[in-house]
């Protein structure tokens, strides 16, 4: 995947420093400050929850906070839009399904 380095209308991107953060149990790597789910999808990272009737897969749709498709459970929190929600060193990120994290050894934990 990647990230935008230059806009045509804003410019370059500030550099900022490197993180790594757990997202489901796997270290990462992302841009300190940027979204979490910026460099989810930096990483190919393109599923955040999944709904809880239909267990369907769910990412960013809007990407100003307004709905919760991208909503993960973010330092035992759930339900964190991960859109707008800067992404800080050691922050444990996981996918969420309806509103929990899964299970071990339980499917989807729904």
């Amino acid at each position: 995947m990647g990230r935008i380095a230059e806009h045509p209308i804003l410019g370059k991107a500030p550099e900022k420093d490197t993180v790594t953060f757990i997202f489901d149990g796997k270290e990462m790597e992302g841009k300190e400050g940027e979204p979490i789910a910026a460099a989810l999808k930096a990483a190919g990272v393109m599923v955040h929850r999944y709904t809880k009737k239909k267990h369907e897969p769910r990412g960013i749709f809007c990407a100003i906070g307004r709905c919760t498709d991208c909503v993960m459970i973010v330092d035992g929190q759930p339900n964190v839009r991960t859109c707008i929600t800067p992404l800080k060193e050691g922050m444990k990120v996981q996918t969420q399904y309806g509103v929990t994290a899964k299970e071990e050894g339980k499917g989807a934990g729904l």
